[in-house]
């Protein structure tokens, strides 16, 4: 007879799930006990419960295979579910467990409880409460719905002192998954009559498009009818930035210019594009929509504004439009080239000048084209987005349907588990870096080479620059002391400052050729971000 503990570790592992993040309760000890004992599942231990959300993430979109997470009772599972509503608004399934009373004290009032099913309920796709008996259906039930469109968390409750009580089960195998659908006939046909009838098109795409490895095909799309494309900032990457028909990044840094080319589209085709990282409101023309995606499009807003769904499979409705018979559009690629050329001319950093722009540019020198840079929020994200080349989408790892601080650094631990061949590098501000510094600590135990660069300018910039523009004060916004330093080591990983642009060289060579993780603090200004972002999204 397999007890409840063994049956937990051993269903997550058939499952795929390779780590589970977080801080172990006293109930949770059995479960380690287990997971100590069964090779090719780990415990991975973090500072704070967040992290283990924010890499179960990363690690499901970097490798495909799910992660678990954990918390426990009460003040671990609100920490956890920081990280866990990352997974939902940014479209990563994952197991988020947590620790509960047993079933005669859940409802009571009593020390650390909440409700953790309700807690939950709005940022996973199920909740549910193991039962002995039922350990392996419910975990299959749950990675059924995870994985399933449009996939996100789900959460599964543990409660206290089940862990020994045995768990006979006869279910076997693995849940199928259910494939997606080809969109409706009749969507297909009224979105190629549209396609045919405009002049002006343009390619919108999205984080559905990025799962749905839908890139070639809409590289493809561009390249036969002369159609630019433009990209939510979590599918950069998905074209490449040299190509003739890349617009841009959507809502980053120098959007006017951007918006200089979507604007002008008589049609906008939003390919696996998810509304939740930015409302096609907020930058649409006036333009007809079809909205080529896995779910329907929530477009209250347009209440006169015609929206052609066509939900299904996105890569059947791409072809569909490939093969259309159909002649060239009518943009100028010289326009589009001239665009984007004045772009990255203004993102690629003056000379010798040191600045957050000339960070970026000597990075990208040193990061091999298939290392992972992961980026937290703040107004370096608003920079780094439109900025920073990525030659595909896993290149650059960002959080903008959720958008939470403190993304940066466990998502670069993540990265380097995930990705141990690959060089990995985080990007964060100061404000991120507070956040989670402790993950410093996990970094250290585990060993792993991984570079973080901390933008120091001593305050919330993107906050402070909001202020700025309405004439307010800068109240609140403080980190740092301008003379204030990190110092020399952080939990013992190593610090270097860097003020110029030669002792920031220095600093990424001595970074790169360490074998375990460092520090490089930039000291930048507020300044370095003022001319390049909040640029407006609409021409009028």
């Amino acid at each position: 007879m397999i007890k409840v503990a063994e049956q937990l570790i051993s269903t997550l592992k058939e499952l795929g799930v390779k780590y589970i993040f977080g801080v172990p309760s006293g109930n949770w000890v059995d479960y380690l006990e287990v997971i100590r004992k069964t090779p090719g599942i780990e415990f991975i231990l973090v500072s704070n419960e967040a992290s283990g959300g924010f890499m179960a993430d990363v690690h499901w979109r970097l490798t495909g295979n799910m992660a678990a997470c954990f918390g426990t009772f009460g003040p671990g599972a609100c920490n956890l579910s920081t990280g866990v509503c990352g997974g939902r608004l940014d479209r990563s399934p994952m197991i988020a467990l947590g620790d509960e009373p047993d079933d005669e004290m859940v409802n009571r009032i009593t020390q650390m409880n909440i409700n953790q099913q309700e807690l939950f309920k709005p940022i996973t796709k199920i909740q549910s409460r193991l039962k002995p008996g039922r350990i392996r259906e419910t975990l299959h039930e749950a990675y059924k719905i995870a994985l399933s469109e449009v996939p996100g968390p789900v959460y599964i409750g543990i409660p206290s002192g089940i862990a020994g009580l045995q768990s006979d089960e006869k279910l076997s195998g693995l849940p199928d998954i259910p494939e997606i659908g080809d969109p409706a006939e009749a969507e297909l046909k009224k979105m190629a009559d549209l396609f045919k009838a405009s002049e002006k098109p343009i390619i919108a795409a999205g984080i559905t498009a990025v799962r749905l490895r839908a890139g070639k095909y809409i590289t493809e799309l561009a390249d036969r009818y002369g159609i630019p494309v433009i990209l939510t900032p979590m599918a950069k990457g998905l074209i490449h930035e040299n190509h003739s028909w890349y617009g841009g990044v959507l809502s980053h840094a120098m959007s006017d210019i951007v918006a200089e080319t979507y604007q002008q589209a008589d049609l906008v085709m939003g390919i696996g594009y998810d509304p939740v990282e930015f409302n096609y409101e907020e930058w649409m023309p006036g333009a007809q929509l079809i909205h080529m995606d896995t779910t329907n499009s929530e477009m209250t807003f347009f209440k006169e504004r015609k929206v052609q769904n066509v939900i299904g499979n996105i890569n059947t409705g791409i072809k569909r439009l490939i093969n259309s018979d159909v002649t060239k559009k009518m943009w100028d690629p010289e326009e589009i080239v001239k665009r984007k050329k004045e772009i990255f001319t203004i993102l690629g950093g003056q000379g010798e000048t040191f600045d957050t722009l000339s960070v970026l540019k000597e990075l990208r020198k040193k990061l091999p084209d298939n290392g992972i840079m992961t980026c937290d929020v703040g107004a370096h994200l608003h920079l780094t987005g439109q900025a920073w080349k990525a030659f595909s989408p896993e290149n650059q790892q960002m959080t903008n349907g959720c958008s939470s601080m403190g993304f940066g650094i466990p998502a670069a631990i993540s990265a380097k588990l995930s990705k141990p061949e690959r060089d990995v590098v985080c990007i964060t501000g100061d404000g991120g870096f507070l956040m989670m510094a402790g993950e410093m600590a996990t970094v250290k135990r585990l060993g792993l080479k991984v570079i973080f660069i901390i933008l120091n300018d001593g305050e919330l910039s993107l906050i402070s620059i909001k202020q700025d523009k309405k004439n307010y004060s800068t109240y609140g916004t403080g980190l740092f002391k301008k003379t204030e330093r990190i110092g020399d080591s952080f939990f013992g990983v190593p610090v270097i400052t860097a003020s110029s642009i030669k002792t920031y060289r220095n600093a990424l060579e001595n970074a790169f050729a360490t074998d375990g993780p460092s520090i490089i603090e930039v000291i930048v200004k507020k300044e370095d971000y003022e001319n390049f972002i909040l640029k407006g999204n609409k021409l009028n």
